[in-house]
């Protein structure tokens, strides 16, 4: 049975270490700026999460969550139709998630305890069985394995305003000395700074990038063809490899839009 409304604002109030809860979301649906007294964690039932903050975009296909830490600003940005399960942890609780964002695995242990979580009353029983399955979740979120599906911004203002640039209309055709021409810098001053601003190498970084891109318009029914060429693969093979590499998942079992966008 699911649990009745909860104002967002008793989540935070909550004397609990860790509240839980679902909501369901259109294609294409955008959740403005916005943050929390907690620290989140972000799961996407089904459906893909792009969550943006100030540092970098982190993506949450089905099997991987988001973690935002508490105070820090955010968007998130719907691709198909999204079912969300998330929980919210106080300072006690986040600890073992860290002070950055990222992304981690999901087991299916994990996504039953977050689908559990969410028809648990904000005010439960913590010596009950409902903060068994809490702690229990809280133990395995732990040990949960971190999965490189992000893209950190800079924080040196003109590599961040390519790197923003980039996102807003990625190209295939740029390489790396496109860049360092751009910004004056020699190319092994500019593959020192961007791994030391970024901590991932410029290749890395671009390809996630480049996945960034690839979601929206697998949502919205473009041949996988097209959209690998327009990226600048190869082939789609090349393409179905790395988005499989990523997500899990070939783009080809990706469907847009409707109440089944997501994932088979």
């Amino acid at each position: 049975m699911a649990k009745p409304w909860v104002n967002p604002d008793d989540y935070d109030r909550s004397p609990r270490p860790v509240v839980a809860t679902g909501n369901e979301y259109p294609p294409s649906f955008e959740l403005d700026w916005h943050q929390h007294g907690r620290g989140q964690l972000l799961y996407a039932a089904a459906g893909v999460a792009v969550v943006s903050t100030p540092h970098g975009a982190w993506i949450a296909p089905p099997e991987r969550a988001v973690w935002t830490p508490a105070g820090v600003p955010h968007s998130v940005r719907m691709v198909g139709a999204v079912s969300t399960r998330s929980v919210l942890l106080d300072e006690r609780a986040s600890s073992a998630l860290g002070d950055a964002g990222r992304v981690i695995g999901v087991s299916p242990l994990v996504r039953h305890l977050l689908i559990a979580a969410c028809d648990i009353p904000v005010d439960y029983d913590e010596a009950g069985r409902d903060g068994l399955v809490m702690n229990l979740l809280l133990a395995e979120l732990a040990r949960a394995p971190v999965i490189p599906l992000a893209v950190p911004f800079p924080a040196l203002p003109a590599l961040a305003r390519r790197c923003h640039a980039f996102l807003e209309r990625p190209t295939p055709h740029e390489t790396i000395d496109d860049w360092c021409g751009e910004l004056g810098l020699g190319r092994r001053a500019f593959t020192r700074a961007f791994r030391r601003e970024t901590g991932m190498s410029f290749g890395a970084w671009r390809q996630q990038a480049l996945l960034l891109a690839a979601l929206p318009r697998l949502a919205a029914g473009e041949p996988v063809t097209t959209i690998a060429l327009d990226l600048g693969y190869d082939s789609p093979a090349a393409f179905s490899t790395m988005f499989k590499r990523l997500l899990g998942i070939p783009p080809n079992r990706y469907k847009p839009g409707g109440a089944g966008a997501g994932f088979d």
